[in-house]
């Protein structure tokens, strides 16, 4: 994600840099769903996302060149990462609390439930 608005570059390293943005949220997103699925809490999805999130900054160093590390934009793209997980956390947990404890809730949205009166 580092210089992705900023940078001057040509139409093909545009794509596999927006390539390479969506595969880190859909890998956050998906472990948020794997944490929820194991029935972890938070932390752990906390923890897969600064490794995400280190896995981006090699990509962008390795492949555009970029700066080895760079503090600010690890902790954009951390927050970034964690928004995604936290979404497939709670989308994946409403699932199982709907389905697995039909008898006491039911679902009022995509990430949450209440419990049935």
């Amino acid at each position: 994600m580092q210089g992705l608005l900023f940078d001057s570059d040509s139409g093909g390293r545009m794509v596999i840099r927006v390539v390479i943005v969506i595969l880190g949220f859909w890998t956050a997103w998906r472990a948020g769903r794997a944490v929820a699925s194991n029935w972890e809490n938070y932390p752990l999805a906390v923890i897969y996302c600064f490794l995400i999130g280190l896995g981006l900054q090699f990509l962008h160093h390795a492949l555009f060149n970029g700066p080895v590390f760079d503090l600010t934009i690890y902790i954009i793209d951390v927050v970034l990462l964690l928004l995604f997980a936290i979404a497939g956390y709670r989308y994946r947990r409403t699932d199982q609390m709907v389905n697995n404890y039909y008898w006491l809730y039911e679902k009022t949205s995509a990430f949450s439930w209440r419990k049935k009166n």
